[in-house]
C-alpha cells in the first residue's frame, strides 16, 4: 500500500515533542512521494511544517482510529509503535481510570496512588473461572490464568512482577497471593492461606522503607512459591529473598527512612513490655534520623507494630521470640548512637560510661569492656603471630556500622527462615505457583554496586522474557500453519556475557577482592584493559578514570567504581562476632550466628551492599584456611542465586506483570509521559510491541472478519463458505499479498492493515450515511414546506377575516366616537363655563372681603395708635413728676442736715459749762428720794409677806398631801394621754393616706375620662378599618378552610403512604429473618456434606468388610430427635468396619456431646424462663396500654373542659371588673362638678354596656361549644364501645385523635350557629368578635401544624430506628457467620429475644393505637421464637440420643460384643424422651396399611428407586406424598407412635439420601421439592386445625389425624423443603451460569447492530453464534424446560413464581457484573442488544403468566445499565436525566459504566471526564453501599404458602409400576 494512500489530508500522525514525548497532528495537505516536508496542524490549531529526514525519508507514525484508542490489549492496535502505546495507556489511565492494560502476554499496571475498590472478594469471584481475554485486564485475571494453566497443563507457573521503586510491585504481588488464597482455600484446617498473607506485614516491616519515590518501597527481592496439592488447594509456601539493602540500616538519604520496624518500635516505646529496651523518639537515634523524615503521612507506626506482632503470632513465633527480635533491633539502634572519639591520628576511644553502649551490651548480654575494645581495635594475624591494631575514628565508625548491618542481615535471614518453617506443611506438594517481586531496571546520577547487581538481574530476566515472547509467536504461527519467518529481536546475551562470563566484570571483581592490596582503581584499570577494545557494550567515560559505562537493554548506565570492592567483600570484624557469640544471656543472638556456620547453599539472602559473609570463628588454623578458601563474595552469591532463580523460572510457565510509575510526585491519576516512556523501554513492553509488529500483529477469525467487514462486500461476493468469502474480498481490497496471511482459523494482518480496512469501512459507511441523510433531509424539507404552505393559507384566511371584522369594528367605533365627542365637548364646554362662573364669583367674594378686611385693619390700627399715644403721654408726665419730687426731697434733706449740724455744735458747747452739771445733779437727788420711799414701802410689804408665808406653810402641809395624790392621778392621765397621742398620729397617717388615695383616685378618674375620650376616637377609627378587614378575614377564612381540607387530604394520603412503607418494612424484616434462617439451613447442609466427606475418607482408609455400605449422616440442628433413629443403624454398620480407627474419635466426640448437652439444657431452661417473663411483661404491657389508651382518649376532652372553665371564669372576672368600674365612675361623677348625664359620661357608659353585651355573646358561644363537645364525646364513647365489642384492634377516632381539619370544621360550625342566633344577629359583628374568631382559627391552624411536625418527626425517628436496626442485623449476621455452626442458632435466638424486648418496650411508650396494631406482629414473632425454642429442645433431645448411641458403642467395643445390623426403620432399644403428642378422638377413614417389616421396602420403592423421568412421569402430581400420608394416617389410626416416628424419620432420611446421590439432576430435585411440599400441605390440611380445615370438604375433614399432633414434624419437613429449594436453585444456577454471559451479552440477537473490534493477543469470546455457542434462545429454552418440569411435577404456583424470580435475579446479576468488568461490552449497540434480550425475557414471563411474580423487577439494574449506554451523555440536563433514571444502580456502577463506555463506530463519541465528574457530584449525597458488583450468591427467602388439595384420599389409585402391592387399602 503506497504511502500516498495513507498520508492524505486529515490523516493524523505523531511527531516528536520535547515536553510530551509525542504530539498529535493532522495533515492539512496530501503527501506526495517527492515532498520534503509535511504540512501539519496541531490539536491547538497551530500550523507547522514538519521536515523529513533527507536521507531516510521516514514518515511520522500514523495515529490509530479513535475506535481503537483505549483498547484492553495494546496488540489490538492497528499501528503498533511507541506513541500509540503511550497514548493508549494515557487514555485508559487518565480518562477511564483503568490501571491495567494487556500488552500481549504482559499485564501493564500503572500505580494510581489512590485506593481503588477493585480488589474485593466479589471481584475475585467474578474473575474466577473466566478466560483471560473475556474480562477487563486485571491482576486477578493473570492470577486466574496461572491457576487455570497449573490445573490444566499440570505445569508449575510463575508470575514475574517487576518495575521501579514506587510502581506498585509489592501491592501487585500481594493481590496475586490474595487471589490464590481466596480461590483455592487450604487443604488442611491450619489456614495456610492466612499464614501466606500474614507473611506480608512481617516482610514489609523488616524489608520495606520509605524512599523519595515510594513510601513503602521493598528494599529486597523475593520469590514466593505457593504450593498446591493434587486438588489444587494451598498447602504451604516458601520464600526466597534477594539483595537486601543493608546499607539503609546505617545511612538514609534526605526524605527517606530506615526500615519500618525501627520506627514502629520507637513509636511503641511507651508500652510496658518495651520499657527495658530504653527506646525513645526516632529523632534521638542516628540510624533513624538521618533522612529527616521520621513520619509517613497517614501511617500509624504503633498500629503497624500491632499488625506485625499479630502476624508473628499467626506464624507461630511466640512472644518470647518476638521480644528477642525487638531486643536485637533496639540494640542496633543503641549501637548506632555509640560515639567514637579520636585518641590520636591512628587510634580512637569510646568514653567509659557511654549510655548507649551500656544499653547495647545489656540488651545482647555481652561485657562493656570487650565490645568497646573491639569497636576501636582489630586483630591481625600473620603466619607466625597475632597482634592487635588500633583503628582511627573513621575506620572504627565504619567497623561499628558494618557490625550493625551484619546483625540486621542475620536477623532478616532468621525471620525469613522461620516464616518458611511456618509455611511448610507435611502434605505432599503437587505443583506450585511462584510470585517474583523483584526490582526493575535502575539508573541514577550516581550508580554503584547495588544498581549493578539490580541491572544484571534485569538483563537475565529480559533475556528470558524475550525468548518466551519469541517462542509464543512461533507457536502461534506454526499452529495456524503460517509461513514462519525469523524475526530479528534484541538479544542481550553479549551484555550478560560481559558481566558473568569468564574474565567478565564479576570475575575481575572477585579476583581483585582476593588481591592483598586490591583497590577500586586497579580494578577499573583491569576493566579498561580487558573490555574497552574488545566489547562494544563497554565504554569508558571521558572525564573519569574511576567509572565505566555498560550498554544495557534499556539504556546506558555509568557506574562509579568507588566502594565496589568493599561492598563485594562485605567484611566484618571477627572479634566482634566472637564477642556476640559469647553471650550467655541472649540465646536468640547466639542462634542467629550459629545459622551462619551451617554449610547450606545460598538461598539468595543477600544484602544490598553484599551478601552473607562466612567468618571463621574458631582459632583452628586449618579451619581458618578452609573458611577463607570457601568464602564467597557478594557478587558470586548473587550470581549463583540468580542462576537458581532463572532455572526455576525456565522450568515454569511465566506470566509477566510490568508495574509503571506514572509520576515522581505520588499524585493520584497523574500521567508523566517522559517517565512512562522510560519505564516502558526498560521493562520490555516496547520490545514486545516490536516483536509483534515485526510479524502479523492483527489477527481475526474468519467469522469476526466477515461480521466486521460485511459492509465492504457485495451481495454476489457472499458465499456459503465464510473462509472463501473472506479470501476473495480481501484479495480485492488489499492488493499486496504480503500484507496478510490466511491461517487455519484466523487471518493474520501486517501492522496498519486493520486501520486501512477500518478507513475503507468508515468511508463506505460515511457514503451510505450521506445518502440516507440526503433522502431523509429531502423528505423532511418537502414535508416542512407543505406544512408551511398549508399553514400560510390558513393564516391568510383567518387574517383577512380578522381584518374585515376589524374594519367594520373601526367604522362603528368611529361613528360612536363622533357622537361621544359631540356630547363630550358640550359637557366640557358647559363644565368649563360653570367653572369660570364659579371662579369669577369666588374671586369677587374674595376681593371684596379682602378690601373690607383692609379697611377694618386700618381703623383698628388708628384706634390702637390713639390708645398707645394716651398711655405714652401719661407715662411721660408721671416720669417728669417723679423727677421733680425727687429733686425737692433731696433739697430739703440737704437743708435739714445743715441745720442739724449747727444745733449739734451748740449742744457740745453747752455741755462744757457748770450750769449744766447742776441741772444734772438736781435731777439725781429727786430720784434718790423716790427710791428711798420705795424701799420703805417694800419693807412693809415684806413683813406682810412673811406673815402670809407662815400661814401658807401650815396650809401647805395639808395641801401637799392633797397634791401628791393629785400627782399620782395626773401621771395615770399622762400615760393615757400618750396612748391617745399615738392613736392620733396613726389616725393622722391614715388620714394622710386617704387623702393621697383620694387625690390618686381623682387623677385616675381624670385619666379614665381622657382615656375614654381617646378610646372613643380610636375605636371609631378602628371600626372603620376593621370593617374593611372584615371582608378580607372572610376571604382568608375561606382560604383557610380550603387549605385545611387540602392538608387533611394530604395527611390522609401521607398516613396511607406511611402505613404502606411500614408494611413494606415489616415484609423486608420478615424476609431478612427468613433469609437468615435459610442461610443457617444452608450452613447446616454444608456441614453435613463435610461430615459425609470425612466419613467417606475414614471408611476408605480401612478395608471394607462384606455387607458394608456407607450411609447418609444428618447432623442438623433444626431436625427432630427422631431423625437419628435410622441414622444410628447406618452408623452402626460403618462403625464395625472401622472400629479400631474410630475408637478414640468416638470417645472424644462423646465428651464433647456431653458438654454440649449440658450447655443446651441450661440454654433451654434460660430461654423458657425468659420467654415466660416476656409473656408476663407483654400481658402487663397490654393491660397498661389499654388503660393508657382510655386515659389518652379522655385527656383531650378534659383539656377542652378546663379551657372552657378558664374562659368562663375569665368572662366572670371581666364582667365583675366592669361593674366595679361603672360604680366607681358613678361615684366619681357624683362628686365631680359634671353631672352623670354629661355627654362624656354617656359615651363611656355606652361603651361599657356594649362590652357587657359582647361578654354575654361570648358566654353563649361557650355554651354552644360545650354542648357540641359533650354530644361529640357521647357519640365517640358510644362508637368506641361498639368497636371494642366487635374488633379491638381497629383504629378508633376520638376527640384526642381528631384530624386537624375535623376540629376546625367543628369549631367553624359552632361559630356559624352562634352567629345565626337571634341575640347575635341583632347587632353587626364587633371588632373583638372578629379578633376572637381569627385567634381561634390561628390557634387551630397552629395546632394542626404542630401535629404535622410531630408526625413528621416521629416518622423520621422511626426511619432512623429502622436504619439502626438494619445495621445491627447486618452486624449480627457478620458476627454469626464467624461463629461456629453450633453457636449460630444460640446467637440468633438471643438476638431475637433482645429485639422483641426492645420493640415491646418501645411500643408501650408510643401511641397506644400503634401498639395495638403491632401486637399481632409481636405475637407472630413470639410464636416463631417459641418454635425456635422447641427446635432447640429437639436439638437437646437429639444430642442426648446421639450421646447414648455413642455411649452404647463404647460399651460394645469395650465388652467385645459382636457387630449387628439394624435397619433404617428399626428403633434403638434405648430410653427415649418422647414428644408430647396430644391425643384426639376423631373418626377415621381412607388409609393404606403396611406391616412394620415392609417399611424398608416402602421407602425403597417409593423414594430411593423411583425415577422422575421413568415411572413418575405417568403419575398424578404428588402421588408419593399422598401415599406416604395415607400410610401415616393408618399409623395414626392404630395409635402406634413408634410407627409414626419411624415412618417419618425414614422418609426424611431417604429424601436426603436421594438428593445427595442425585442432587445435580434438576428433575430429581424438582420432583422431590414438589412432593415434600405436598406432604407438608397434607400434614397441615388434615391436622385438625381450624385455620387449615376451612378449605376442606366435609369428606376431607373426616380424614383428619385422630391421635397425634405432628406440628413438630411439620417444621422439620419445612426445613427439609427449604434445603431442597436451595439445592434446586444451586442446580439451576449451575445449568444457567455458562449460558448467561454468552446469551445475554456476547451473542448478537439483532445481527449487524454490534460491530466486532480487534481483540489482540488476548482473544475474547466471540460474539458470533458458532456451533456450541449459547444464545438467548438457549436461555429461554432452558427456562421453559425448568418451568414445564416444575409444572409437570405439580409444584405450587407460588413456589414456581419464587423460583422464576430467583432465576431472573441470577441472570440479571451475572449479566450486569460481566458488563461492569468488560470494557468491550459497554457500547451503544450492546445496550440495544441487552434491552432487546430483556424484552424477550419479559415476553417469556408474559407468555407464562408470571409478570406479577417480581422477576421483572430483579432485571431493573440491568435495564437501567442498558439505558445508560444508550442515552445522551453530554450536557448537565443529560446528567440530571441519568441521575433520575438510574435509581437501581449504585454510584460506583454508574461511574464504572461511564468510564468503560467505548465507541464501536466512528460516529459514536466518548464520555468526557467532566461529564463523569458532574455525575459524581450529583450522586455524592446518595447513601448506598460502595460495592461494585451484585451478589450472585444471594438467594431470596422462600415461603411455602398453604395450598390445600381438592383430591380426595379415598379416590387415589396406586399403579402397579410402583411395586407397592404389599400396601392394603383400608
Amino acid at each position: 500500500m503506497a504511502a500516498s494512500e495513507l498520508y492524505t489530508k486529515r490523516a493524523r500522525v505523531w511527531i516528536p515533542d520535547a515536553e510530551e514525548v509525542w504530539k498529535s497532528a493532522e495533515l492539512t495537505k496530501d503527501y506526495k512521494n517527492d515532498d520534503a516536508s509535511l504540512q501539519l496542524m496541531l490539536e491547538d490549531g497551530t500550523n507547522i511544517e514538519h521536515k523529513l529526514d533527507p536521507k531516510t525519508k521516514n514518515l511520522p507514525y500514523l495515529r490509530n482510529p479513535d475506535i481503537l484508542v483505549g483498547e484492553n490489549d495494546l496488540t489490538a492496535l492497528s499501528y503498533l509503535h511507541e506513541p500509540a502505546v503511550l497514548h493508549n495507556l494515557k487514555v485508559r489511565f487518565m480518562d477511564s481510570k483503568l490501571i491495567y492494560t494487556y500488552c500481549g502476554i504482559v499485564l501493564v499496571a500503572i500505580n494510581p496512588y489512590e485506593t481503588l475498590q477493585i480488589y474485593g472478594t466479589d471481584i475475585i469471584h467474578a474473575y474466577s473461572g473466566q478466560n483471560m481475554g473475556d474480562m477487563d485486564p486485571h491482576i486477578f485475571a493473570v492470577a486466574e490464568e496461572a491457576y487455570k494453566q497449573m490445573a490444566r497443563d499440570e505445569r508449575n507457573q510463575s508470575i514475574i512482577v517487576s518495575g521501579e521503586s514506587g510502581a506498585g510491585k509489592t501491592v501487585s504481588a500481594k493481590y496475586a497471593m490474595r487471589y490464590f488464597a481466596t480461590v483455592s482455600g487450604s487443604a488442611s484446617e491450619a489456614n495456610v492461606e492466612e499464614k501466606v498473607l500474614a507473611s506480608n506485614p512481617i516482610m514489609e516491616a523488616i524489608g520495606n522503607a520509605k524512599t523519595t519515590r515510594n513510601d513503602n518501597s521493598s528494599r529486597f527481592g523475593k520469590y514466593i512459591e505457593i504450593g498446591f496439592d493434587n486438588r489444587y488447594r494451598i498447602i504451604g509456601a516458601n520464600m526466597r529473598t534477594y539483595l537486601l539493602e543493608k546499607s539503609r540500616v546505617v545511612f538514609q538519604a534526605d526524605e527517606e527512612r530506615n526500615y519500618h520496624v525501627f520506627y514502629q518500635l520507637c513509636a511503641s516505646s511507651h508500652l510496658p513490655e518495651f520499657k527495658n529496651l530504653r527506646l525513645s523518639s526516632a529523632n534521638n537515634f542516628l540510624y533513624t534520623r538521618q533522612g529527616r523524615s521520621p513520619v509517613i503521612d497517614g501511617v500509624d507506626d504503633t498500629k503497624e507494630l500491632c499488625t506485625t506482632r499479630n502476624a508473628f503470632t499467626l506464624l507461630g513465633i511466640n512472644e518470647s521470640y518476638q521480644m528477642g527480635l525487638f531486643q536485637v533491633l533496639a540494640a542496633i539502634l543503641h549501637l548506632g548512637n555509640v560515639e567514637i572519639k579520636d585518641r590520636d591520628s591512628d587510634s580512637s576511644i569510646i568514653a567509659p560510661n557511654n549510655s548507649h553502649l551500656t544499653a547495647f551490651c545489656e540488651l545482647v548480654g555481652v561485657t562493656y569492656q570487650d565490645m568497646s575494645q573491639w569497636l576501636c581495635h582489630r586483630k591481625l594475624k600473620t603466619a607466625n603471630e597475632t597482634y592487635i591494631k588500633t583503628l582511627p575514628r573513621l575506620q572504627a565508625t565504619n567497623n561499628r556500622d558494618a557490625l550493625s548491618k551484619h546483625i540486621y542481615a542475620k536477623l532478616f535471614n532468621w525471620i525469613v527462615g522461620h516464616v518458611n518453617k511456618a509455611l511448610i506443611t507435611n502434605i505432599k506438594q503437587h505443583s506450585f505457583i511462584g510470585v517474583l517481586d523483584i526490582y526493575g531496571f535502575e539508573t541514577f546520577e550516581i550508580n554503584s554496586f547495588e544498581q549493578f547487581c539490580i541491572n544484571y538481574a534485569n538483563e537475565k530476566l529480559q533475556q528470558q522474557f524475550n525468548m518466551h515472547v519469541f517462542k509464543l509467536e512461533q507457536e502461534e504461527y506454526m499452529r495456524e500453519q503460517i509461513p514462519w519467518t525469523l524475526i530479528d529481536f534484541y538479544d542481550n546475551q553479549p551484555c550478560i556475557n560481559l558481566i558473568e562470563a569468564k574474565m567478565g566484570i564479576l570475575d575481575l571483581l572477585d579476583e581483585e577482592c582476593k588481591m592483598p592490596r586490591g583497590s577500586d582503581d586497579t580494578w577499573a584499570q583491569k576493566l579498561y584493559n580487558t573490555h574497552l577494545k574488545t566489547c562494544s557494550l563497554f565504554e569508558k567515560p571521558r572525564m573519569s578514570n574511576r567509572a565505566f559505562i555498560i550498554q544495557h537493554f534499556a539504556d546506558k548506565v555509568e557506574y562509579q567504581c568507588d566502594g565496589f570492592l568493599e561492598k563485594n567483600k562485605d567484611t566484618v570484624n571477627e572479634e566482634q562476632i566472637n564477642v556476640l557469640k559469647a553471650s550467655k544471656k541472649f540465646d536468640l543472638l547466639v542462634e542467629l550466628f550459629q545459622d551462619g556456620e551451617k554449610a547450606t547453599s545460598p538461598t539468595g539472602q543477600v544484602a544490598g551492599t553484599g551478601g552473607r559473609t562466612r567468618l571463621s570463628i574458631k582459632p583452628d588454623k586449618s579451619r581458618e584456611t578452609s573458611s577463607k578458601e570457601h568464602k564467597k563474595t557478594v557478587g558470586c552469591q548473587f550470581r549463583n542465586s540468580l542462576q537458581m532463580l532463572m532455572g526455576t523460572l525456565n522450568a515454569t510457565t511465566p506470566h509477566y506483570v510490568r508495574c509503571i510509575k506514572p509520576n515522581d510526585f505520588k499524585l493520584g491519576f497523574t500521567f508523566d509521559p517522559k517517565r512512562a516512556v522510560q519505564q516502558l523501554r526498560a521493562c520490555g513492553v516496547l520490545e514486545t510491541i516490536r516483536i509483534s509488529a515485526a510479524g502479523f500483529p492483527s489477527r481475526w477469525t474468519y467469522q469476526e472478519f466477515f461480521s466486521r467487514y460485511r459492509v465492504l462486500m457485495k451481495q454476489k461476493d457472499v458465499l456459503l463458505d465464510k473462509r472463501l468469502t473472506c479470501r476473495n474480498v480481501l484479495e480485492k481490497l488489499v492488493e499486496d499479498q504480503d500484507k496478510y496471511q490466511f491461517g487455519k482459523t484466523k487471518i493474520f494482518f501486517r501492522a496498519g492493515q486493520v486501520a486501512y480496512l477500518e478507513k475503507l469501512r468508515a468511508d463506505k459507511l460515511r457514503v451510505a450515511c450521506i445518502r440516507i441523510q440526503k433522502t431523509i433531509r429531502c423528505w423532511l424539507a418537502r414535508k416542512k414546506y407543505l406544512r408551511k404552505r398549508s399553514a400560510a393559507i390558513t393564516i391568510q384566511r383567518f387574517t383577512r377575516g380578522y381584518q374585515a371584522r376589524c374594519l367594520a369594528k373601526f367604522m362603528r367605533r368611529t361613528q360612536a366616537a363622533t357622537t361621544i365627542q359631540k356630547y363630550q365637548r358640550m359637557c366640557m364646554e358647559r363644565k368649563r363655563y360653570k367653572q369660570k362662573q364659579a371662579a369669577a364669583l369666588a374671586m369677587q367674594t374674595i376681593l371684596r372681603g379682602y378690601i373690607a378686611r383692609l379697611k377694618y385693619q386700618a381703623l383698628l390700627r388708628e384706634h390702637k395708635m390713639v390708645i398707645i399715644q394716651k398711655i405714652v403721654r401719661g407715662w411721660l408726665a408721671r416720669c417728669w413728676y417723679k423727677r421733680c419730687l425727687y429733686s425737692i426731697v433731696y433739697l430739703q434733706c440737704c437743708f435739714r442736715r445743715m441745720k442739724a449740724r449747727r444745733e449739734l455744735k451748740k449742744l457740745k458747747i453747752e455741755a462744757r459749762s457748770v450750769e449744766h452739771f447742776k441741772k444734772l445733779n438736781k435731777g439725781m437727788e429727786n430720784k434718790i428720794m423716790q427710791l428711798q420711799r420705795k424701799i420703805d414701802a417694800q419693807s412693809k410689804d415684806n413683813l406682810l409677806v412673811v406673815e402670809k408665808l407662815h400661814s401658807l406653810e401650815t396650809s401647805s402641809t395639808a395641801e401637799k398631801e392633797k397634791m401628791r395624790n393629785e400627782l399620782n392621778r395626773l401621771r395615770g392621765v399622762d400615760e393615757e394621754a400618750k396612748t391617745k397621742t399615738k392613736q392620733v398620729s396613726s389616725l393622722q397617717e391614715e388620714l394622710e393616706r386617704l387623702r393621697k388615695e383620694l387625690s390618686t383616685t381623682q387623677q385616675e378618674k381624670k385619666t379614665i375620662e381622657d382615656w375614654a375620650q381617646t378610646y372613643r376616637s380610636e375605636m371609631e377609627k378602628m371600626v372603620s378599618e376593621l370593617k374593611d378587614q372584615n371582608g378580607l378575614l372572610k376571604k382568608d377564612k375561606d382560604d383557610l378552610n380550603r387549605s385545611i381540607q387540602e392538608q387533611s387530604q394530604q395527611m390522609t394520603e401521607k398516613m396511607a403512604r406511611v402505613i404502606a412503607e411500614e408494611t413494606q418494612q415489616l415484609e423486608t424484616d420478615l424476609n431478612e429473618e427468613r433469609s437468615r434462617y435459610q442461610n443457617l439451613l444452608t450452613e447446616q447442609r454444608r456441614l453435613e456434606e463435610k461430615y459425609d466427606d470425612l466419613k467417606e475418607r475414614t471408611l476408605a482408609s480401612n478395608v471394607s468388610k462384606p455387607g458394608h455400605r456407607r450411609t447418609d449422616s444428618t447432623h442438623s440442628s433444626n431436625e427432630s430427635e427422631y431423625t437419628y433413629n435410622s441414622e444410628y443403624a447406618e452408623l452402626e454398620e460403618g462403625s464395625r468396619a472401622a472400629e479400631d480407627v474410630t475408637r478414640g474419635i468416638d470417645t472424644s466426640l462423646t465428651l464433647k456431646l456431653q458438654k454440649r448437652l449440658t450447655e443446651l439444657e441450661q440454654e433451654k431452661q434460660s430461654l423458657r424462663n425468659e420467654l415466660e417473663n416476656k409473656e408476663d411483661q407483654f400481658q402487663r404491657a397490654r393491660a397498661r396500654d389499654d388503660v393508657e389508651f382510655k386515659k389518652a382518649r379522655g385527656a383531650e376532652l378534659e383539656y377542652e373542659s378546663l379551657k372552657r372553665q378558664e374562659l368562663e371564669s375569665e368572662n366572670k372576672k371581666l364582667k365583675h371588673n366592669l361593674a366595679e368600674m361603672r360604680q366607681s365612675l358613678l361615684g366619681d361623677a357624683a362628686t365631680n362638678s359634671g353631672a352623670p348625664g354629661s355627654p362624656a359620661y354617656k359615651v363611656l357608659l355606652d361603651q361599657l354596656n356594649s362590652s357587657c353585651e359582647e361578654l354575654d355573646v361570648r358566654k353563649e358561644e361557650v355554651l354552644i361549644l360545650r354542648s357540641q363537645l359533650v354530644s361529640q364525646k357521647e357519640a365517640m364513647h358510644h362508637k368506641d364501645e361498639k368497636e371494642t365489642m366487635t374488633e379491638p384492634s381497629v383504629y378508633v377516632v376520638d376527640v384526642s385523635k381528631l384530624k386537624d381539619a375535623d376540629e376546625i370544621k367543628q369549631a367553624y360550625v359552632g361559630l356559624k350557629d352562634t352567629n345565626r342566633s337571634p341575640r347575635f344577629m341583632r347587632k353587626p359583628l364587633e371588632v373583638s368578635d372578629l379578633l376572637s374568631r381569627l385567634r381561634l382559627l390561628e390557634h387551630q391552624l397552629q395546632t394542626q401544624r404542630r401535629g404535622h411536625d410531630n408526625e413528621v418527626e416521629a416518622l423520621r425517628g422511626e426511619l432512623q430506628n429502622v436504619k439502626e436496626e438494619n445495621n445491627r442485623q447486618q452486624q449480627l449476621l457478620a458476627q454469626n457467620l464467624q461463629l461456629p455452626p453450633e453457636a449460630r442458632i444460640e446467637a440468633s435466638l438471643q438476638h431475637e429475644i433482645t429485639r422483641l424486648t426492645n420493640e415491646n418496650l418501645e411500643l408501650m411508650a408510643d401511641d397506644p393505637t400503634a401498639s395495638r396494631e403491632a401486637r399481632v406482629i409481636i405475637l407472630r414473632r413470639m410464636v416463631d421464637l417459641m418454635e425456635q425454642l422447641e427446635k432447640q429442645d429437639r436439638t437437646i433431645r437429639k444430642l442426648k440420643k446421639q450421646l447414648k448411641v455413642y455411649s452404647k458403642r463404647i460399651g460394645e467395643m469395650g465388652a467385645g460384643q459382636t457387630e449387628g445390623q439394624t435397619s433404617p426403620g428399626q428403633m434403638v432399644d434405648e430410653p427415649i424422651h418422647p414428644v408430647n403428642i396430644p391425643r384426639r378422638e376423631k373418626d377415621f377413614q381412607g388409609m393404606l396399611e403396611y406391616k412394620k417389616e415392609d417399611e424398608l421396602k416402602l421407602v425403597k420403592n417409593l423414594i430411593l428407586e423411583l425415577k422422575p423421568r421413568g415411572v413418575a412421569v405417568n403419575l398424578i402430581p404428588g402421588l408419593p406424598a399422598y401415599v406416604l400420608f395415607m400410610c401415616l394416617r393408618h399409623a395414626d389410626y392404630v395409635n402406634d407412635d413408634q410407627k409414626v416416628r419411624t415412618l417419618l424419620t425414614s422418609t426424611i432420611n431417604s429424601i436426603k439420601k436421594i438428593l445427595k446421590k442425585r442432587g445435580d439432576d434438576f428433575e430429581t430435585v424438582s420432583f422431590w421439592l414438589s412432593n415434600t411440599c405436598r406432604f407438608l400441605h397434607c400434614l397441615k390440611q388434615y391436622s385438625g386445625d381450624e385455620a387449615f380445615m376451612k378449605h376442606n370438604t366435609s369428606r376431607q375433614n373426616e380424614h383428619t389425624l385422630s391421635n397425634f399432633d405432628l406440628a413438630e414434624y411439620r417444621q422439620v419437613i419445612s426445613d427439609l423443603a427449604i434445603q431442597i429449594y436451595q439445592q434446586l436453585i444451586k442446580c439451576m444456577e449451575n445449568i444457567l451460569q455458562p449460558m448467561i454471559v454468552s446469551g445475554m451479552l456476547e451473542h448478537e440477537t439483532i445481527q449487524g447492530v454490534s460491530g466486532v473490534k480487534p481483540t489482540g493477543l488476548r482473544k475474547r469470546t466471540s460474539s458470533i453464534a458458532d456451533e456450541g455457542t449459547y444464545t438467548l434462545d438457549s436461555i429461554l429454552r432452558q427456562l421453559s424446560a425448568f418451568h414445564s418440569t416444575m409444572c409437570q411435577h405439580g409444584t405450587d404456583p407460588e413456589l414456581i413464581k419464587q423460583v422464576v424470580k430467583q432465576q431472573f435475579y441470577i441472570i440479571g446479576a451475572v449479566t450486569l457484573n460481566n458488563l461492569l468488568l468488560r470494557k468491550d461490552m459497554c457500547s451503544w449497540s450492546k445496550g440495544m442488544q441487552i434491552r432487546y434480550n430483556v424484552s424477550q425475557l419479559e415476553e417469556w414471563l408474559r407468555d407464562k403468566g408470571l409478570m406479577m411474580c417480581g422477576a421483572k423487577e430483579t432485571l431493573e439494574p440491568l435495564i437501567q445499565a442498558a439505558q445508560l449506554l444508550q442515552v445522551k451523555k453530554k450536557t448537565d440536563e443529560d446528567a440530571e436525566a441519568i441521575c433520575s433514571m438510574c435509581l437501581a444502580l449504585t454510584t460506583a456502577q454508574i461511574v464504572k459504566v461511564l468510564n468503560l463506555y467505548t465507541p464501536v463506530n466512528e460516529f459514536e463519541e466518548r464520555v468526557s471526564v467532566s461529564f463523569i465528574r458532574t455525575i459524581q457530584t450529583r450522586l455524592r449525597d446518595r447513601c448506598e453501599s460502595p460495592q461494585l458488583l451484585m451478589d450472585t450468591k444471594m438467594i431470596y427467602p422462600v415461603t411455602f404458602p398453604f395450598n390445600p388439595s381438592s383430591l380426595a384420599l379415598e379416590t387415589i389409585q396406586i399403579p402397579g409400576s410402583l411395586n407397592l402391592g404389599f400396601l392394603t387399602r383400608v
